[in-house]
């Protein structure tokens, strides 16, 4: 999918693919590149996601721009939506998850991020990944809190599958998953909203980072010159 991603994209950037245009049809694709109809899809969505494409049922996909939107969208939600509610759901929850999580609650997360150091499929460790906020607002005792992470999981999800695609985000995942466990299992409240705070600015990073325009070179040499 990554190959496939790739190569369309920079075909897109590079103009090969002008504003407008139609982008050949998932079965002539999936021929080209040698892959699955799933993975063209799978790579097509990341493209949309990424603002540079626009799918119109029963006519193709359609270039609708040559460098990604500094605002992807992930179902009804744009990134900057998710971000922002994050920001102000998800670290007050795992603050409220270490002063009320029961011994259940820990060894659920802790299954979890088990499972997603091991699980080798992208699809299963996203679904696992969502799960994993989804059992934080559990734990913090309030269901209002699961409710709304329940609400947007599919997002959760998008963005999860984008960020993995796009930033490699796995790993690092994977590693402050497993930090705010241990803050939650601490009984710490600073510490939980500590680490879901670092895992959220990373995220965000990320993002940042795939939907920053790429910078000609001669661009630098000239901020340079005029400092």
């Amino acid at each position: 999918m990554e190959a496939v991603l790739t190569h369309l994209r920079g075909a897109i950037e590079q103009g090969e693919y002008e504003v407008g245009s139609k982008l050949p049809a998932e079965a002539a694709l999936a021929k080209e590149f040698e892959v699955s109809r799933s993975v063209v899809r799978e790579a097509l969505r990341a493209l949309q996601a990424l603002g540079l494409t626009t799918s119109k049922t029963g006519k193709g996909t359609f270039v609708t721009a040559t460098g990604p939107a500094q605002n992807p969208v992930f179902g009804p939600y744009s990134a900057r939506d998710l971000v922002e509610v994050r920001r102000h759901v998800e670290i007050p929850v795992a603050g409220y998850a270490a002063s009320r999580r029961s011994s259940d609650d820990l060894d659920l997360l802790d299954h979890l991020v088990r499972q997603m150091d091991a699980e080798s499929d992208n699809t299963a460790w996203v679904a696992l990944d969502t799960l994993f906020h989804i059992t934080i607002a559990q734990a913090s005792g309030n269901p209002v809190f699961a409710k709304f992470i329940e609400e947007i999981r599919d997002a959760l999800g998008r963005q999860s599958t984008f960020l993995n695609q796009l930033g490699d985000r796995r790993e690092n995942s994977n590693e402050e998953h497993r930090r705010i466990v241990a803050a939650i299992a601490s009984g710490s409240r600073e510490a939980a909203v500590e680490a879901m705070t670092a895992h959220l600015e990373h995220v965000e990073h990320t993002l940042t980072t795939i939907v920053r325009p790429a910078r000609a070179p001669h661009q630098d040499e000239d901020d340079q010159a005029r400092d």
